[in-house]
């Protein structure tokens, strides 16, 4: 959440703060997440080097799709349970392609979804700009859509789409009953369901059913690579034979067909091997983290402090608390730099008047902190915050 944002606001403040962070996460001695776009050229590459495991690294490269990129279409393909699954460089391609195809087969461009959803926030209205697609919002309130409000909506559209977690409202999930209730009521309506999976991955925990039985309640899933799986980027968007081979030939229009990429497929096949089996861990770790939250912040006597899931449903939650962002980003930085322990690692966004909220982001490196380990960085970062009148 982001970057972008800190720097819009004030250019020089914004680059500061975010070199600083960026400074102290890569020379802390402890921290949540050591993200692969923290490490060095040289720390990226030796990923590749190490894939021998994974992929036969004596075959050729690719070329416009084959060899390991092909490898990667199958092994996602079996994962989710579908006939077939198309890479493709960016997530925001995967899914204007996917819900253009849709469009064509259901003979309505309109597709509902969430107002917190990832392409009304931050796609710069390419659904409609790019795809012709005209986007509803079934409702912005800070969960899934619920079956009545799918059943009850006044305009008909084609396709529903479900953002699983939804990021922007705290990385949230329905219940499995919840969710089979949705897309039944899309069924209803004779739509097609398709899944923003981005971080899928991580959603069988909360859920309680494997990735198979969740991607066969939906048309079509698009998953990303990089968000969890830690590879250099690139998305699979999986569903029938059928739809995944008009979704390639959208894929070359859109500029999509790249001569090769190797390292991005490389890396991600690394990551479904070594990542992913690793995620109910972090799952199970983040609610250790952010009890240890709760704690620590009721212990340093805040005044109001909210985590949010109170419960994480993944292995990424929100921290809102009463102070502008700049005040929380400034001790955040300063805690991280005079501790060597990164307790926040990520840019603190404006929530309301005097009011911030953060992403916490729970990996292997997480799994270091013990609960009062997480009670004493809280400690350390609110004596860095100045006293309320």
């Amino acid at each position: 959440m982001a970057e972008r944002d800190e720097q819009a606001a004030d250019p020089d403040r914004g680059a500061g703060i975010r070199e600083r962070r960026l400074a102290a996460h890569r020379g802390a001695r402890r921290v949540f997440a050591r993200f692969g776009f923290h490490r060095t050229l040289r720390e990226r590459l030796a990923v590749l080097d190490a894939a021998g495991d994974v992929h036969d690294l004596d075959e050729l490269s690719d070329v416009y799709g084959d060899g390991v990129v092909e490898a990667l279409e199958t092994k996602v393909a079996a994962l989710l349970g579908t006939e077939a699954a198309a890479f493709f460089p960016t997530g925001t391609m995967a899914q204007q392609v996917a819900l253009r195809c849709w469009a064509g087969r259901t003979g309505n461009p309109t597709v509902a979804l969430h107002a917190l959803s990832h392409p009304e926030v931050h796609e710069r209205n390419a659904f409609s700009e790019v795809g012709g697609l005209r986007p509803v919002r079934v409702t912005g309130e800070p969960r899934l859509p619920t079956a009545a409000e799918v059943r009850d909506f006044e305009e008909p559209f084609g396709a529903l789409m479900l953002e699983l977690p939804l990021r922007d409202a705290g990385f949230v999930l329905p219940t499995w009953e919840e969710l089979t209730e949705v897309v039944g009521a899309a069924r209803e309506r004779d739509a097609v369901v398709h899944f923003d999976g981005a971080r899928l991955w991580e959603s069988t925990v909360h859920l309680g059913r494997s990735l198979e039985e969740i991607a066969g309640l939906a048309d079509s899933v698009y998953v990303s690579f990089y968000k969890s799986l830690e590879a250099f980027g690139g998305a699979a968007l999986a569903g029938p034979t059928e739809l995944v081979e008009e979704a390639k030939a959208w894929r070359h229009r859109y500029g999509g067909q790249v001569f090769q990429q190797f390292p991005t497929a490389l890396s991600a096949l690394v990551g479904l091997e070594r990542q992913l089996p690793r995620l109910p861990e972090y799952v199970a770790h983040a609610r250790v983290v952010a009890a240890a939250l709760r704690e620590g912040f009721a212990a340093a006597g805040l005044p109001w402090a909210r985590v949010h899931p109170e419960v994480p449903h993944t292995h990424d939650f929100q921290v809102w608390l009463p102070y502008d962002a700049d005040v929380l980003g400034e001790a955040a930085v300063r805690a991280a730099e005079e501790t060597g322990c990164v307790l926040f690692g990520s840019a603190w966004d404006r929530g309301g008047p005097g009011l911030a909220v953060t992403e916490v982001h729970v990996r292997a490196a997480g799994l270091e902190w013990t609960a009062e380990d997480v009670k004493s960085a809280v400690a350390e970062f609110v004596a860095r915050l100045p006293e309320r009148a």
